[in-house]
């Protein structure tokens, strides 16, 4: 039996039938970069420490595709997958499959699916490995029905991706969503013109004012990105504490942020402040940091279906030299350079590696899929292979392939 649709859909759909979300322009050929978290390789080395055994082509469900730009990583990233993607805006699913068509998405995996759905009435679609649901359940009247669902539809060993707006780095969002409201502009045309004179109106010293322009400005120059920042009709937010205890109502587990660089106390403290700071325990630090930043504006993690690994061997920086050398691997494909020494790495951010791990790189390259690190055919000696291998699997530049992997893919 299909679930009851949620309350909001009715509205937010025609939200999104008037401005399809995101406004990224369509394109001929496969997406511009990449992004690591919608690589399931790379977003299980990432949570796991290494990738699993067997054969890697995943049932990945984009859940809420909006118009298809993360659905058109989903494919481009994970060659040989069968993608579903669902969204309850005709107008957004329109435009996701004029996208995917251009870019030629359905040609690079088994199958691709792009549904107009709600992901709460997918009961009949069995397991997915991946689920990628980025800016959707904060736009559901009952996000929690919302988790639940997805839940339900993440396999065991599964890996769901979420991003929920965070109340800091919202402030001035909700004060001019807030004042908008008062005013009566509305969510169409009249409010996209009356919200963009708001700031043209106030004062240059305005503090909401400034903030647009130097912040959200460019990332609002898309009518519909401007829609969907300011004008939305249904919105929820969280802070730390209520975004654990949401997660809390799954049985699922919180497996880390996905952008874990802005939950790092370094970013923001140095010397016996960051001392204090890293001899809290994880949440504690992240509290602080929630607590010393108000520009965090969302978050972005990774709840698993099943236990996690050892923290041990979460990390392979901490593995032992045997263990490195036993280990398989491969180049993640999230970089951009290669073959080079100069990269842009997973995140996008500048790397140089050496000469000789340029070398260790482009031999696993050559060798077939599963050839431990110990027998590739290198004039490199063992304990050099494991701190190479070390530093680079810590860079995320290479990906492990741990005998002892946490889950085997039926």
């Amino acid at each position: 039996m299909s679930a009851a649709p949620d309350a909001a859909t009715p509205v937010v759909s025609a939200f999104y039938d008037r401005f399809p979300y995101p406004g990224d322009p369509l394109q001929d050929g496969p997406p511009p970069g990449y992004n690591w978290r919608w690589c399931v390789d790379c977003a299980r080395a990432f949570v796991f420490g290494s990738l699993p055994q067997g054969p890697r082509t995943w049932r990945i469900l984009d859940a809420g595709c909006g118009t298809g730009v993360s659905t058109d990583y989903l494919c481009h990233l994970n060659p040989g997958s069968q993608v579903r993607a669902v969204d309850i805006s005709a107008g957004a699913v329109a435009v996701a499959r004029e996208r995917t068509r251009r870019s030629g998405a359905g040609a690079v995996v088994e199958e691709l699916a792009i549904e107009q759905r709600s992901l709460l009435d997918l009961s009949g679609e069995g397991e997915f490995d991946y689920i990628n649901s980025v800016g959707v359940l904060h736009h559901l009247d009952q996000p929690q029905r919302g988790l639940a669902a997805l839940a339900e539809r993440l396999a065991r060993g599964g890996l769901l991706h979420l991003f929920l707006y965070a109340d800091g780095g919202r402030w001035e969002i909700h004060r001019t969503q807030r004042a908008l409201a008062l005013m009566g502009v509305g969510t169409g045309e009249e409010g996209l013109r009356l919200g963009r004179r708001l700031f043209h109106d106030l004062p240059e010293t305005n503090r909401l004012r400034r903030h647009h322009e130097q912040r959200w400005a460019l990332d609002t120059a898309a009518d519909a990105n401007f829609a969907d920042m300011y004008l939305h009709p249904q919105e929820t937010s969280y802070d730390l504490e209520r975004l654990f205890r949401f997660v809390a109502t799954t049985d699922i587990t919180f497996a880390g942020f996905s952008n874990p660089e802005v939950w790092d106390p370094a970013r923001l403290l140095q010397g016996e402040l960051l001392d204090r700071a890293r001899a809290l325990p994880p949440r504690a630090q992240w509290e602080l940091v929630e607590a010393l930043d108000p520009d965090i504006s969302h978050f972005e993690f990774f709840l698993v279906r099943g236990e996690l690994p050892s923290d041990e061997r979460r990390d392979p920086r901490r593995w032992s030299d045997e263990d490195l050398l036993a280990a398989g691997g491969e180049r993640n494909r999230c970089l951009w350079g290669w073959p080079s020494t100069s990269l842009l790495g997973p995140d996008l951010q500048p790397l140089t590696i050496e000469a000789d791990d340029l070398t260790l790189l482009e031999a696993l390259d050559r060798e077939p899929a599963g050839t431990r690190l110990a027998d590739l055919p290198l004039a490199m000696g063992a304990s050099e292979r494991a701190l190479r291998a070390r530093r680079l699997a810590g860079e995320r530049v290479l990906l492990l392939a741990d005998a002892g992997s946490f889950v085997t893919v039926p």
